[in-house]
């Protein structure tokens, strides 16, 4: 990776995504891209609807890319809200993303994510290959984008690459309208009112990491040698499995004084427990050597940290 331009800049993974790569690979050499400006720009930054499709393949033309990361996409609890919009979104988007790939010859990466499982689906220590019967759009949504950057790689070539992310707990980007965002809420709510209110139910086991794990797995993977590849896309990765009363417990450890309850949401309970509660990442691990640093108790350490350094400097 020399020229990187990244889709979906603003979002919850991108914005991070950008400034790591900017330290890593030079600050004009990633180019963001999202259908709205940030707050603040780093470096260079252009407006894209990624159903332009025109427009993304003159910007990837202009800068000279010879790598594309799509992160652009509607969560699994927002595309539940809208599915045809999700649908329109999520797979024009990408099947535009990747004919720019295609014509560019540009090595590519897109996330897919644990909603890509089902009911159906092994619970525990979930297998890299399985039965993948989701019964959300966001999940009907990554089946077929794993499909499809298969399918763009043994038919075009196409150096498509791709894991599945659990939930990604950040102290930079807020809840985005993902299911386990709440694992990301708990944080802010314990810092700023030392309570929180879960919508997910207690013994709910979900998958999670940590952002710089998360991160630091996207360059891993962009790196590896193509020929110790056997998946390419798709790669379970994890770091831990927890359930709310278990990130409660680490909180307190911190600030005793936490208090949590519930007021379950339907609707993303049912999301949450059609997830599998743990995933086997030992593809990952074997192909190109993922290990993330992060359990829950260091996490919570650092989450704590930051967030109190950051919520005290935003409201001075």
């Amino acid at each position: 990776m020399k020229k990187i331009m990244i889709t979906g800049a603003c979002g919850q993974i991108g914005s991070e995504l950008v400034e790591k790569l900017r330290k890593e690979y030079g600050r004009d050499n990633v180019l963001a891209t999202d259908i709205r400006k940030p707050a603040h720009s780093t470096g260079p930054f252009e407006i894209l609807d990624v159903m332009d499709a025109e427009k993304m393949l003159q910007l990837a033309t202009d800068f000279q890319a010879d790598t594309l990361m799509h992160m652009a996409a509607l969560l699994s609890a927002t595309a539940e809200n809208n599915p045809v919009f999700a649908w329109n979104l999520n797979m024009g988007g990408l099947m535009n993303a990747l004919e720019v790939a295609r014509k560019l010859d540009l090595q590519f990466f897109t996330p897919s994510s644990i909603g890509a499982f089902g009911p159906t689906t092994q619970k525990e220590n979930t297998p890299q290959d399985t039965l993948q019967r989701p019964t959300t759009m966001y999940g009907v949504n990554k089946v077929a984008g794993e499909l499809l950057c298969d399918y763009y790689y043994t038919k075009f070539g196409v150096d498509t690459r791709g894991v599945r992310f659990p939930g990604l707990i950040s102290n930079v980007t807020p809840p985005g309208g993902g299911t386990t965002d709440y694992a990301v809420d708990i944080y802010y709510k314990a810092v700023t009112e030392g309570k929180y209110t879960s919508y997910i139910a207690e013994g709910t086991y979900m998958d999670m990491m940590y952002m710089p794990d998360a991160l630091d797995a996207i360059v891993q993977l962009m790196e590896a040698d193509a020929d110790k590849l056997v998946h390419r896309n798709a790669f379970n990765i994890t770091a831990m499995s927890f359930e709310p009363s278990e990130i409660e417990a680490s909180i307190k450890k911190y600030i005793p004084l936490f208090e949590m309850d519930y007021d379950v949401d339907p609707a993303r309970q049912a999301i949450a427990d059609s997830w599998p509660d743990s995933l086997d990442c030992s593809a990952a691990k074997e192909e190109w050597g993922f290990q993330a640093k992060y359990d829950l108790d260091r996490m919570t350490q650092d989450m704590l940290e930051k967030l109190t350094k950051k919520l005290k400097n935003e409201a001075s």
